[in-house]
């Protein structure tokens, strides 16, 4: 599984027209701009250092509170993973979260022709929606204690006491992957909106955190609902935020000024409803 997601999105992106057959390339699909961005960006920055800020002030369980979790008070939901430590399954979510999903997935999509005379814009957009991820991630688990699964069980080492086991909600590796994933679909699709692969695509995008999540799951790092929230959470903010940077489509209406002389003679003026193909 963790082969099959970077296999269909290279697939996919060579399945997109060719540059001789883009040679007259469509103006981007999104409109930036470089204040009103950099602002946002910014604020986003900042957002996101707080929670950081917020994150390091937590502290730790002592032994008298690790020893006295009990996996019964875990909501019968996620349970079933209560006590599982992996540290093989860390190191491939790891490489799977860092390599595959935020690093290869945006930069996959140069090898696209459309893409690629925009690819400054498109990573300007990219470092946007990774920020949105991370401001809502790190803020949720600066504020939010929730003990990772490993801790009730018997092995962690000494990750055991330190305060990064009480940030298991939510699932960072799972959110910033399908961020990255679902981000990368989203600019394909409306940079190549008629491309056969399409399918292809998303089905790598959805995939690729499938798996992080499966294997931070199998490390012991996160619950089930973790996990889930984290999904949702990245594939949406991955969506959006390049969507409302879309620019309107040629087909669709507008509003057209008019005027002119009426059978009276009287002249006129108004705006005139037009539908653009």
């Amino acid at each position: 599984m963790k082969l099959l997601a970077p296999f269909l999105l290279v697939s996919a992106l060579h399945l997109a027209p060719a540059p001789a057959a883009c040679a007259q390339q469509s103006a981007s699909p999104y409109r930036t701009d470089l204040l009103k961005d950099g602002a946002i960006t910014a604020g986003l920055t900042a957002v996101s250092v707080t929670g950081l800020y917020l994150v390091q002030q937590k502290k730790g369980l002592n032994e008298t509170e690790l020893a006295a979790l009990n996996k019964n008070d875990v909501p019968r939901f996620d349970r079933f993973s209560a006590g599982w430590y992996s540290a093989r399954a860390q190191t491939t979510s790891d490489i799977l979260c860092y390599g595959a999903a935020m690093t290869a997935a945006p930069g996959l999509l140069a090898l696209n022709a459309n893409i690629r005379g925009r690819y400054g814009q498109v990573l300007g957009l990219y470092l946007q929606t990774m920020l949105a991820t991370d401001a809502l991630f790190t803020m949720t688990v600066g504020t939010i204690y929730r003990y990772r699964p490993y801790l009730y069980g018997t092995e962690g080492g000494r990750s055991r006491s330190g305060k990064v086991a009480t940030n298991s909600f939510f699932a960072g590796h799972t959110a910033h992957s399908a961020t990255a994933t679902f981000f990368a679909a989203k600019v394909f699709h409306d940079f190549n909106p008629d491309s056969p692969a399409q399918p292809y695509v998303w089905g790598a995008a959805a995939l690729l955190p499938a798996a992080v999540a499966y294997y931070r799951l199998e490390a012991g790092k996160h619950f089930l609902s973790d996990n889930i929230v984290g999904y949702t959470l990245g594939a949406t903010v991955g969506i959006v935020v390049p969507q409302l940077h879309k620019v309107a489509g040629r087909a669709g209406v507008s509003l057209l000024p008019m005027q002119g002389l009426n059978v009276n003679g009287h002249a006129y003026s108004g705006l005139l409803l037009s539908k653009q193909l």
